[in-house]
């Protein structure tokens, strides 16, 4: 099965649109775990359990383990995820961006090191940074920036490019590549922020079949009846990520509990939207 096969099988089984984006800090763990980096995995792996049959998709974060030099605890996450969740397709929130030897080193790491279903990546140098993650794995995804949810995406991806025909947006256009020239094997989704309720429906008018990876519900403060209604197509499905709000939902030793008790309500809110 391709990314999308398994992310459309995981939408239906587990009748959710819900991504729990894992970004382990441990100043926040719970009290018998907070502070040890050593515990990255033990927190990972019980939110996993707790939350993966309300769940479309799991989305670790990689410099949440690198930056404590715990590469091999996710390693052993994803071998984890892979064994007690196949249905559940994983995205590696990697946002990598580079050329040529470099990017098929980078693809090698997300998709044979990790084995991540699916990959997130910065478009900006060109069809020559994101091709190697296609061509070489045809049955895996790349999600590409797009709209992203923070204040400073407006730097670049709300600039209009003069010497393109029309003047779109930057983000409308990299929309368009996505959909179109690029979009080897349909492989492709983009990233766009549910803190821009208006700029998820003009990417989805561009690109009407692609996945679209939507963070900013809950701690970021994006409205999630505004995304769903947004992004929601029959034929485009829709990625809608929360972190903090879950991971974090109890610091007491009944942290999976919360965390399952806060992706049942995400969820609930998600599914709600879709005849609201």
């Amino acid at each position: 099965m391709t990314f999308i096969d398994t992310l459309r099988a995981a939408t239906t089984q587990n009748q959710s649109m819900l991504c729990v984006g894992l970004d382990p800090e441990p100043s926040r763990f719970p009290a018998h775990l907070k502070g040890d980096a050593s515990k990255i995995y033990d927190f990972c792996a019980a939110i996993v359990d707790a939350t993966a049959d309300l769940v479309c998709s799991f989305k670790p974060q990689i410099a949440y383990f690198a930056a404590y030099r715990a590469e091999d605890q996710l390693e052993r996450l994803m071998e984890h995820m892979r064994r007690t969740a196949p249905q559940v397709p994983v995205i590696l929130d990697a946002k990598r961006g580079d050329i040529g030897s470099t990017a098929q080193q980078y693809a090698k790491e997300a998709f044979e090191r990790y084995g991540a279903d699916a990959v997130t990546l910065s478009p900006f140098m060109g069809f020559d940074s994101i091709e190697p993650y296609l061509a070489a794995y045809p049955s895996k995804g790349a999600f590409l920036l797009c709209r992203t949810s923070n204040p400073g995406g407006d730097d670049l991806q709300n600039q209009r490019l003069a010497s393109i025909e029309g003047q779109p947006l930057m983000y409308e256009h990299i929309a368009k590549l996505a959909q179109g020239p690029w979009n080897l094997n349909g492989q492709l989704g983009l990233v766009v922020g549910a803190t821009y309720p208006q700029e998820i429906e003009r990417v989805r008018s561009i690109a009407p079949t692609l996945p679209l990876l939507i963070p900013g519900v809950g701690a970021q403060g994006g409205d999630a009846v505004a995304t769903v209604r947004a992004g929601l197509r029959s034929d485009g499905p829709i990625i809608v990520n929360s972190s903090r709000a879950v991971l974090y939902a109890s610091s007491g030793d009944d942290f999976g509990a919360a965390a399952r008790a806060e992706a049942l309500r995400t969820r609930a809110v998600l599914e709600a939207a879709r005849s609201a």
